[in-house]
């Protein structure tokens, strides 16, 4: 995720900070300090949302070393104002598998929330929850109650939060998966326009869950939507087959010539036959000031590229499109390049099937 900074690694999984994060340190620094004009309210403060986040990240981690069980990879895990994000590769087919990954964030927080009430019990250390509050109190029982209130919330039917991925999973049993993420996905949407009257007459943080979990669960259900229609079918079906290519001596300069001319924004290289790189648009944009038009394509281009052949299944070929940081992958058969896919040109080709009501 762009403007994130690592700032930590554990089981092979980085956690990132998004700047926003730093937002949320200074409003409660700033909250504390208007409040009570001391610099020890201010740390206790921004300690006790490091502690909170801390459990965020352990929550995630639920959700991350589950689905490793079930063979599936986390790529990062994101810390946001609003909370974390795991982004896994994909989510089990099996719906009981989606269950128990689903469920193990919150699971996380039930045994931190025990352990810390067990450890106040011990201690002979609560206080009565009438003189608790956000920002007064014992830290721990404060931090108990708010792993409680997690648990609570990341369940709501919230598609898609963790209580609206139980809700698909267990839909998903009784009928076919598409219809039941869609389903998930109008509750979801449901549960955002709640979020988002509730924060206009109280909390505006809601305002911006309300956002996420709209946005959320359409490209959610768009996603599993295009999934199911390219189920099936060979990249050669969707591939672009129109297409420039550029050889490694080409200047920057015909490069320029064929995009103005066309649609096209990235181009093979190819040399006797063989795709040798890949030139983005991007890079072509960056290159231009420093090099100008007349420096030759091979200076520039990319010899680290994906491939994908024209028998390999669509759906996975978009994956691959999806997780690599190109927007066009070349497309070979008989050793030779024969097309190209794009985002684009699958979306184009998802509304055609749509429109032909499905006719392959």
């Amino acid at each position: 995720m762009k403007w994130s900074w690592k700032i930590g690694q554990f089981a092979g999984i980085g956690v990132y900070m998004h700047a926003t994060f730093l937002l949320l340190i200074g409003w409660v620094a700033v909250s504390h300090w208007v409040q009570a004009r001391s610099l020890e309210a201010v740390l206790s403060g921004v300690g006790f949302i490091l502690a909170l986040f801390a459990c965020v990240v352990a929550h995630e981690y639920g959700h991350a070393l589950t689905a490793r069980y079930y063979g599936i990879r986390t790529k990062d895990i994101t810390l946001l104002p609003i909370g974390g994000v795991a982004r896994l590769e994909r989510m089990p087919d099996d719906p009981r598998q989606e269950l128990r990954v689903a469920l193990a964030g919150p699971a996380v927080n039930v045994v931190i929330a025990a352990a810390l009430f067990a450890w106040l019990v011990v201690t002979n250390t609560f206080s009565p929850l009438a003189e608790l509050s956000v920002a007064q109190g014992s830290f721990l029982e404060r931090l108990m109650v708010v792993n409680a209130g997690l648990v609570l919330f990341n369940l709501l039917p919230a598609f898609p939060m963790d209580g609206g991925r139980v809700m698909r999973a267990l839909l998903a049993t009784r009928m076919e998966y598409t219809r039941a993420t869609q389903l998930a996905a109008n509750v979801g949407q449901g549960m955002a326009l709640l979020f988002g009257f509730l924060g206009l007459i109280g909390n505006p943080f809601l305002l911006f869950i309300a956002f996420f979990v709209w946005i959320g669960a359409a490209q959610e259900a768009s996603m599993v939507q295009m999934k199911s229609a390219l189920g099936g079918i060979p990249v050669g079906r969707a591939m672009l087959t129109d297409f420039q290519s550029l050889a490694p001596s080409d200047s920057l300069g015909r490069a320029v010539e064929l995009i103005l001319a066309g649609s096209q924004q990235d181009f093979p290289v190819v040399d006797s036959g063989r795709v040798v790189g890949v030139l983005t648009r991007g890079d072509l944009l960056t290159a231009l000031p420093q090099h100008g038009q007349g420096v030759a394509v091979r200076e520039v281009m990319r010899r680290e590229f994906q491939m994908v052949h024209s028998g390999d299944m669509l759906e996975s070929a978009m994956q691959r499109l999806q997780e690599c940081a190109c927007h066009t992958l070349p497309v070979q058969h008989g050793g030779r390049v024969v097309g190209l896919l794009t985002m684009d040109n699958v979306g184009e080709f998802v509304a055609i099937q749509a429109a032909l009501g499905g006719t392959r």
